[in-house]
């Protein structure tokens, strides 16, 4: 059985040009990146980002980026789906060196969109500066 990719949706984000960096601890450098925008584009899923609570809850051990993403989509036509996914990201580079590779999961309780409760995700991410960029594809 093989493995299918079906294009989702890109989504956009803006993330704050200042990060909150907590500092070094167990589980290692952890830095938050809060979301200023967000906009998510394609035929099933659209939309952006529902009120202030969203950011990226990363942690960096050596050269290993760990993504801790939360947030909250109010669709096109009025739904709202909290969107979360982890994943890592290689800074051996330099910040923007290489992509980010995440696994989006989303749960919403509006029937129009109850088929993204049974979806799981992939994406890739390219980070220019503060604006990063998702190509996201259900995994069937």
């Amino acid at each position: 059985m093989a493995i299918e990719l079906v294009p989702l949706c890109t989504i956009d984000l803006l993330l704050a040009e200042e990060h909150v960096i907590v500092g070094q601890g167990p589980s290692g450098l952890r830095v938050i990146a809060e979301v200023e925008s967000l906009t998510v584009t394609g035929e099933r899923l659209s939309g952006g980002i529902k009120g202030t609570a969203a950011a990226d809850w990363l942690t960096i051990v050596g050269t290993v980026g760990t993504v801790d993403v939360r947030g909250t989509i109010e669709t096109d036509d009025g739904a709202l789906v909290y969107m979360t996914y982890g994943g890592r990201m290689d800074l051996s580079q330099g910040q923007g060196g290489a992509p980010i590779y995440t696994a989006p999961r989303f749960e919403t309780g509006d029937e129009r969109y109850a088929w993204l409760n049974l979806v799981q995700a992939v994406a890739k991410g390219t980070l220019d500066g503060h604006h990063l960029t998702y190509e996201v594809a259900e995994v069937r």
